[in-house]
């Protein structure tokens, strides 16, 4: 067998590349140096042994299948040709990578990392920031060449006037950076770290950030707010009722299906007021995957919160009602897939609109003066519970933040779902303007 027949024999083949190949090196032949390298752990790499300029050296290809045997072999001979004409395939390999600027990096970055993303809005707040703030500064510049002083030409300018916004942004500059680093684009330091780097160089982002809270209804305005509320058409309205009375987030509201809620004690003997079924406990469990702490957290829900879901249902009451299918989104977009953030938002600009053509102040924060904003009912809410003396945990366990250390959390079985469900109606009977009516006891609606 001629040496050329036995390099093709020995050549490695796509079906080998799949197969369960033992730790080791597997060479292609071919006369160009190429062979596949498997670690213990099971990686697999393209490897080029190749002589450049009298010296033996190694060439990193990449990793199948991401590089193909085909694409490896057409790398391998490139280089082989140009360390035959007295070239230097290896500084060859490394001018292209310090070529690569910030912006492909960030490409590169957004595009293997989307799956992370909660969501599409979390995406574009990435690239917006990006885009907007590093690319003009960074974009073009090769990823080696930026240092900390680069950084700083785009976090400086708005470091006191947009901290929070710049404190993200450097997060976001970092983590493009080290992607950079581990994928072999760049080497060293991280001149976007904060600890022991930035740290050193720009004040606390605590010692200079200004709160920039969502404007919230004033407590005063809030039985006068619910009434016009209340006078409104259309699922957006229903929708921003519900958010209301649940202190709930636009985004949890806005996908919550009806395979999320859960009745108990249902009696369907001839219910037809809506606000008198006889429902023993109703409750809205928001699985983690659509909570921003990443747990499941339960909503219990009060008579007219259910009188609310009745309504957007679209079935009769009584003993005909049934709940719609568990995939069905509780308040859908009137041509389909959820509401938008800024359709629930317009009726609240709406409401305020309304006021101002009327010559009335409207609904504004008692801080900022600014007009109220869905969002900033959860603070209403806060400042309700806090005013009518409701212990701290339970307020915050009603708004899905994160109350206690760890080991406190790990403590605590108990996420007051009952004791919640009793401030729920007396939260709403404030809403309604009842704030003085006879207390509902738990368990009797």
């Amino acid at each position: 067998m001629t040496a050329k027949a036995r390099r093709s024999a020995n050549a490695l083949t796509a079906a080998k590349l799949t197969a369960n190949l033992e730790p080791g090196k597997y060479h292609d032949g071919g006369g160009i140096g190429l062979y596949l390298r498997v670690d213990p752990n099971g990686a697999r790499f393209w490897v080029q042994r190749i002589t450049i300029q009298g010296r033996r050296r190694e060439i990193g290809l990449g990793s199948p299948p991401i590089v193909s045997l085909a694409t490896a072999r057409r790398k391998a001979t490139d280089n082989k040709r140009l360390a035959v004409e007295g070239g230097d395939p290896l500084a060859e390999k490394h001018r292209v990578r310090d070529a690569l600027t910030f912006r492909d990096a960030m490409e590169k970055y957004l595009a293997k990392k989307s799956a992370e993303f909660g969501n599409e809005k979390h995406r574009k707040q990435w690239r917006a920031t990006l885009d907007t703030y590093a690319v003009p500064v960074l974009g073009s510049m090769p990823l080696q060449a930026i240092e900390v002083r680069d950084v700083l030409r785009v976090l400086e300018p708005i470091w006191l006037t947009k901290t929070e916004t710049a404190s993200r942004l450097r997060g976001r500059i970092e983590a493009v950076l080290s992607w950079a680093t581990v994928a072999g684009h760049r080497s060293g330091d991280n001149p976007a770290r904060w600890g022991g780097n930035l740290a050193e160089l720009l004040p606390k982002p605590s010692k200079v950030a200004k709160p920039d809270n969502h404007p919230a209804l004033a407590l005063a305005d809030v039985p006068r707010w619910w009434a016009a509320l209340s006078q409104r058409e259309g699922i957006a309205a229903r929708a921003l009722q519900f958010l209301t009375l649940t202190a709930a987030r636009s985004g949890e509201v806005r996908g919550m299906t009806w395979g999320e809620v859960e009745f108990e004690g249902w009696d369907k003997t001839d219910k037809t007021d809506k606000t008198s079924l006889a429902i023993r406990s109703a409750v809205w469990v928001i699985p983690a995957g659509r909570m921003k702490a990443k747990r499941e957290h339960r909503v219990p829900l009060t008579r007219e919160a259910v009188a609310i879901l009745l309504d957007v249902s679209g079935m009769p009451y009584g003993d005909g009602w049934q709940k719609p299918a568990a995939s069905a989104l509780v308040f859908p977009a009137p041509r389909g897939g959820k509401l938008s953030d800024m359709t629930i938002s317009a009726v609240m600009r709406r409401m305020q609109e309304a006021e101002e053509k009327a010559g009335r102040e409207g609904y504004l924060d008692p801080r900022s003066k600014k007009p109220a904003v869905p969002h900033g009912i959860r603070s209403t809410f806060r400042d309700w519970a806090a005013e009518r003396g409701y212990e701290r945990d339970m307020a915050e366990i009603a708004l899905a933040h994160t109350v206690g250390s760890e080991v406190e959390r790990a403590y605590r079985r108990s996420d007051m779902l009952e004791r919640r469900r009793a401030m729920g109606e007396t939260w709403g009977r404030f809403v309604r303007g009842e704030e003085g009516a006879k207390i509902v006891p738990i368990g009797a609606f």
